[in-house]
């Protein structure tokens, strides 16, 4: 496995960046009214990737903030994975063919696995990025509206046999709450599938950060930053320096 990967995170909502609270639209903190500055700032600091969320996009199953996300990817010198509204074999050509480098597959890879299947065939496990969102060891869909009665692990084993190799794992429970990672489940997953799991939700120190590192050669490959930063547990300098 390659280093530890620190991915700050930009959740759009009527074009400002935003955060939600274990995805609750009702639970919202805006923190910024431009996307694009707000990664700019993050790739300026050294950020090698950046992660985008279309919250109106995964509400509305298609792509809403889709402009930021392009300006991001095509000005600035990191890498964008967008997630969020991202439902058909036209909006993942759309991001992938304007330099987006993953797409992120959540209530799709749930809903239609089969149609999963064929875009990781398509574009390659690098580039097609499978989000599983977890509530009680079940995989939640729709902007977390909905928990189906598939397993997460169950899920994972079964797209890794079909070429996925990152998983990005968020636990629910935690999301937004700044009450650590669940490094145990993110752990489990990485050692189950044998492919690489980004971590998402709950990190609120850099101590969490190292409690994930210390998995990297168990297949935790790194870790998805967002509420931390914009309340200034630490900055993105200091987790960016403990990252590699």
């Amino acid at each position: 496995m390659s280093n530890f990967i620190i991915y700050p995170a930009i959740d759009m909502r009527d074009g400002n960046c935003v955060r939600l609270v274990q995805g609750d639209y009702d639970q919202e903190t805006v923190y910024g009214d431009s996307p694009f500055e707000m990664a700019k700032t993050f790739a300026s600091t050294g950020a090698e990737w950046i992660h985008m969320v279309d919250l109106d996009g995964a509400k509305a199953k298609k792509l809403v903030n889709h402009e930021h996300v392009l300006r991001v990817a095509k000005e600035l010198d990191a890498k964008v994975q967008v997630g969020g509204g991202i439902r058909t074999a036209e909006d993942i050509a759309f991001y992938l063919e304007a330099g987006v480098d993953r797409v992120i597959l959540g209530s799709v890879a749930v809903n239609q696995p089969d149609f999963t299947k064929k875009m990781l065939a398509k574009y390659g496990g690098d580039r097609i990025v499978i989000g599983l969102d977890a509530r009680d060891g079940y995989v939640a869909t729709e902007g977390w509206l909905e928990t189906s009665s598939v397993k997460t692990e169950d899920l994972a084993k079964e797209l890794a046999r079909f070429g996925a190799e990152v998983f990005i794992f968020t636990d629910i429970s935690r999301d937004g709450m700044l009450s650590g990672p669940n490094t145990e489940a993110i752990t489990s997953l990485a050692v189950a599938t044998g492919k690489e799991v980004i971590a998402s939700g709950g990190v609120s120190s850099l101590a969490d950060l190292m409690e994930l590192r210390a998995n990297t050669s168990k297949g935790v490959g790194g870790a998805i930053v967002g509420k931390a930063l914009y309340t200034n547990k630490f900055t993105l300098k200091e987790a960016l320096q403990g990252g590699n």
